[in-house]
């Protein structure tokens, strides 16, 4: 399996690591874009594509739409930006207001008009891929495959993605609009591994069930979609965050990571990518830090590959207990 996505011959290979623009925009409330919150995405597009960075991960509700915003300021003060970027954004999932509660929408309706606000607020009149952003129990699979064919049909999507979707829905979804799903958006990391969990538990008596449909990772290897993970630093967790009242083997892994980080003479975000990196997945990690420094650091992962043995003493001092 390729660690490229299968992007049209005219565009850059895609990056293995993808930027979440998620803290871009100004924060998660009804300010307005200002002219430090355009900048501070000039600064990060541009550090980005230095650290050969070259795809960004949007939704159409990072910061209250404000993310995207931003971000299609510098392409409109930048058109050149535009062919050397990678950009995709997700929809489908809608906050409380007067109509209802907190839900996921995957209408015709919905979707046709997320899009259009999502080009707009970007500036471009094309979305790489279009990610559908969490399953919606009421999904009309109908509706959805007449929407995303108009979409391409207008020239508005090129490639179809969802976030956070088992094997069974993917099959579903591919069926039913006839479209190849080229990723899928997942939570991985150190700290959330019950994708490993699932896999070496198999069969075993006694171990504590995991929330992680079974065969995901296996399926979208089997079917070429590539796997992006989303929480891939743990918020920081092993590479700096305060972890004070943390449980026993989040410090020894804290450790274990910085001890990694000065044998491989890397900082520690990238050894705590690195590691997923590793698995033959070959995971796309989406990093979320709009701090320049830290995004160099994470950029230090591309350079180096953990011995088997380092990665292994990760994932079982992370887990807090030997492999069965």
């Amino acid at each position: 399996m390729t660690d490229q996505l299968p992007l049209q011959h005219h565009q850059p290979k895609a990056s293995r690591i993808v930027y979440g623009a998620m803290g871009l925009g100004g924060g998660w409330n009804n300010n307005p874009v200002s002219q430090n919150d355009i900048q501070q995405a000039n600064d990060v597009i541009d550090t980005c594509l230095a650290q050969g960075i070259n795809t960004f991960d949007h939704a159409d509700i990072y910061t209250l739409g404000k993310a995207e915003q931003a971000f299609g300021e510098v392409i409109k003060q930048r058109p050149d930006l535009k062919d050397q970027l990678i950009i995709q954004s997700k929809c489908g999932i809608r906050f409380e207001d007067e109509h209802g509660p907190k839900r996921y929408d995957f209408s015709k309706q919905w979707i046709a008009q997320s899009v259009e606000n999502i080009l707009t607020r970007l500036n471009i009149e094309q979305l790489d891929i279009l990610l559908l952003h969490r399953p919606d129990p009421l999904a009309d699979m109908d509706e959805i495959a007449e929407v995303i064919s108009q979409l391409k049909h207008q020239g508005k999507i090129k490639h179809l993605g969802v976030s956070n979707m088992n094997h069974a829905q993917i099959n579903l979804l591919q069926q039913a609009t006839g479209q190849q799903v080229i990723c899928n958006q997942l939570e991985l990391s150190l700290q959330h591994h019950a994708w490993l969990e699932e896999t070496v538990t198999s069969g075993c008596s006694g171990q504590v069930p995991v929330n992680f449909a079974s065969n995901t990772i296996e399926y979208c290897r089997l079917n070429n979609i590539q796997i992006q993970s989303w929480g891939s630093l743990a918020q920081g967790l092993f590479s700096g965050r305060d972890i004070q009242n943390q449980p026993a083997n989040i410090h020894a892994t804290a450790e274990l990571v910085s001890a990694l980080a000065a044998e491989y003479q890397v900082a520690k975000e990238a050894i705590v990518l690195a590691w997923l990196m590793k698995h033959p997945a070959n995971i796309q990690t989406v990093i979320g830090t709009t701090n320049s420094e830290r995004i160099i650091a994470c950029a230090q992962a591309n350079s180096i590959s953990l011995s088997r043995e380092h990665w292994y003493a990760l994932y079982v001092s992370a887990r807090g207990h030997e492999l069965p």
